[in-house]
């Protein structure tokens, strides 16, 4: 299995997408719709204190009446945030994604993000393996 590591620097897009504790969920949506990104990572400074995302604006958000252009994304963020380091394989950010039930994961290295891992980042890896694979395995055959 790949790396996080590897899966990293195959992303053609690897820029970290960040805001801080007090960007209001407003600005923080923008920033996503522009990216087209599904979550941002919140950094005090250079420290992760925190994950956003759409979910996180749609459950703690619309659903419990806050105002996307007052709320601070400190009040909706995830603060608990499970990360994964450049070293582990893929199959163990699968096994994240799927017992917590989440879709983004960010990559640290020592205490500094590095990069951020959705779940499509991952299937869409998998997939490319495996169609590699076939493809070696249906070369080998028809050229014995």
């Amino acid at each position: 299995m790949k790396s996080v590591k590897k899966l990293l620097a195959d992303k053609p897009q690897s820029y970290i997408w960040s805001v801080s504790p007090d960007t209001t969920v407003i600005e923080a949506l923008f920033l996503m719709a522009e990216k087209n990104i599904g979550a941002v990572v919140v950094l005090d400074g250079e420290q992760l204190v925190g994950i956003f995302s759409e979910r996180d604006y749609a459950r703690k958000g619309i659903v419990q009446g806050r105002k996307a252009k007052s709320t601070p994304i400190s009040e909706v963020m995830t603060p608990k945030v499970f990360t994964v380091t450049p070293e582990m394989d893929i199959r163990e950010c699968m096994k994240l994604f799927s017992e917590k039930k989440f879709r983004h994961l960010p990559v640290m290295e020592e205490e500094r993000v590095i990069g951020v891992l959705s779940i499509g980042d991952i299937v869409n890896s998998i997939m490319k393996e495996q169609v590699d694979h076939i493809q070696f395995l249906e070369s080998y055959i028809t050229n014995a």
